[in-house]
């Protein structure tokens, strides 16, 4: 399954709000309509999650990100 996210940047704003939500569909929709009735006082209705549910973007990994790196096994020191 892919990733999504919801910047608020690109959301009308009255607050310049930079948060961006990234995850599974169904957690950033549920993150995204509680951020926006707690943090920008809307009313939770249809009307917003329909908006909130066309914003929804593909995430896409920014350069250098994706998977973390492997762990690698601590080496022992040389006893030469």
């Amino acid at each position: 399954m892919s990733r999504k996210m919801m910047d608020c940047r690109e959301a009308p704003s009255d607050t310049h709000c930079t948060l961006t939500i990234a995850g599974e569909e169904d957690e950033v929709f549920q993150a995204a309509v509680a951020h926006a009735v707690s943090a920008h006082g809307h009313e939770d209705s249809a009307e917003l999650r329909e908006m909130i549910r066309g914003m929804l973007k593909d995430e896409t990994p920014a350069a250098g990100m994706g998977r973390p790196p492997a762990m690698q096994e601590p080496q022992q020191p040389s006893r030469h």
